[in-house]
C-alpha cells in the first residue's frame, strides 16, 4: 500500500527553539513501534492519493479527546500548531491532513475492530510504569447519550429521579491505587450492571470494589474466578434488632463507599474534560472506539501524573 512520508524539513532547516509542552512528554511516554504495528493493516487514503500514516492520524486522535476538537477543529489546529505537528510526526513546513482523513481512520478503526487491540497495547505500557502492586479494582459503568435518538444501537434507560437518557454504557474496570482504566466494555444503556460487570474485570483483579448493582452470584463468580475478592455495597444486613443491623450494614459498606467513589472522578475527566458528555458518532462499534479512545487518552495524561509524583 502507498503512503506518504511525513516529518522532513525542507531544505533541512530544522529549528528546536526549546519550546517544548506536557505532549512532548507524552509522545515519549509510549514506544509508538508496537503501536504502529497494530495499525499496519489500516489504509484509508482518499481515491489516487497516498494513505497518511496511520500512527499519525491515531496520534490526531488523541489529540482531538485531549483537547476536545470537532474533526474540522482537529484539522485546523494541525495545520497550525507546532506542538500538534510535532506530537503527530508532522515537519513545520508539509501539509497535515483535512478532515476527511479522520472519518476514514475512525471507519477503519470500525473495520478492523482495532480499539481493543489498541487500548490493550497502550495500556499495558502504561500499567508496567505505574502499576507496581495490584491491591484491588473498582468497577462500575456510566451512561453516555446516544449521537441521535433515532441510533438503532442504543437504548432508553431511566434511573430513580432522573431523566430518561437514550444511549450507551460504558463498563469499566480501573485499579484502584492509580486509577488507570484496565478493562472495558461497551453495551447499550439497557444493560444491567451486574451482567456486563464480568466483561470489566481484568485478570488478576484483587479486591474488587462496586456498588449494590453488581450483587448476585453472576459478579461474584466471575470475580472469584479471576482470583479475586468481591468487595459489594450490600442493602441489608442480620443483627439481633435493627439498630445492630444498621450498624453492621454502615461497618461494611463504608469502607466501600470511601474506595470505590474514586471511579466517579474518571467519569467527571472523561465527561468534563474530554467530551464524552455525548457520543459523536452512531452505532455500538463506533461507541466503542471513542470510549477506548477516550480511555487511552485519559491513562496517559494519568500515568504521565502518577510517573512525576513517583519522581
Amino acid at each position: 500500500m502507498s503512503r506518504r512520508h511525513i516529518g522532513q524539513e525542507k531544505f533541512g532547516f530544522s529549528v528546536d527553539r526549546g519550546q517544548h509542552c506536557s505532549l512532548d512528554e507524552l509522545a515519549r511516554l509510549i514506544d509508538w513501534v508496537p503501536v504502529d504495528h497494530c495499525l499496519y493493516v489500516i489504509s484509508c487514503s482518499a481515491k489516487g492519493e497516498p494513505a497518511w500514516p496511520p500512527i499519525a492520524l491515531f496520534k490526531a486522535m488523541l489529540l482531538s479527546i485531549w483537547y476536545d476538537l470537532s474533526d474540522v477543529k482537529l484539522a485546523e489546529a494541525l495545520d497550525d500548531r507546532q506542538s500538534f505537528r510535532r506530537f503527530c510526526g508532522f515537519s513545520t513546513q508539509e501539509t497535515t491532513p483535512e478532515r476527511t482523513a479522520f472519518v476514514r481512520f475512525r471507519k477503519a478503526l470500525v473495520a478492523h475492530g482495532l480499539d481493543k487491540t489498541l487500548f490493550d497495547e497502550i495500556t499495558g505500557q502504561l500499567k508496567a510504569k505505574a502499576i507496581h502492586v495490584k491491591t484491588g479494582t473498582l468497577v462500575d459503568a456510566t451512561i453516555i447519550a446516544s449521537a441521535s435518538q433515532d441510533d438503532e444501537e442504543g437504548h432508553w434507560v431511566k434511573h430513580k429521579g432522573r431523566p430518561a437518557v437514550h444511549g450507551f454504557k460504558a463498563h469499566v474496570g480501573a485499579d484502584a491505587d492509580t486509577a488507570l482504566v484496565e478493562e472495558i466494555a461497551v453495551t447499550p444503556a439497557n444493560i444491567n450492571d451486574g451482567k456486563a460487570g464480568p466483561d470489566a474485570l481484568p485478570d488478576n483483579p484483587g479486591e474488587v470494589f462496586a456498588d449494590s448493582a453488581y450483587c448476585g452470584n453472576h459478579f461474584g463468580d466471575a470475580v472469584r474466578a479471576k482470583g479475586g475478592t468481591p468487595r459489594i455495597v450490600a442493602t441489608g444486613m442480620w443483627g439481633k434488632d435493627e439498630a445492630e443491623a444498621l450498624a453492621r450494614l454502615d461497618a461494611w459498606n463504608q469502607p466501600i463507599h470511601r474506595i470505590r467513589g474514586r471511579i466517579e472522578k474518571i467519569f467527571g475527566t472523561w465527561k468534563r474534560s474530554y467530551g464524552l458528555r455525548r457520543m459523536r458518532w452512531r452505532g455500538l462499534a463506533k461507541a466503542g472506539v471513542q470510549i477506548r479512545l477516550t480511555a487511552i487518552a485519559y491513562n496517559m495524561k494519568r500515568s504521565l501524573n502518577i510517573i512525576a509524583m513517583a519522581g
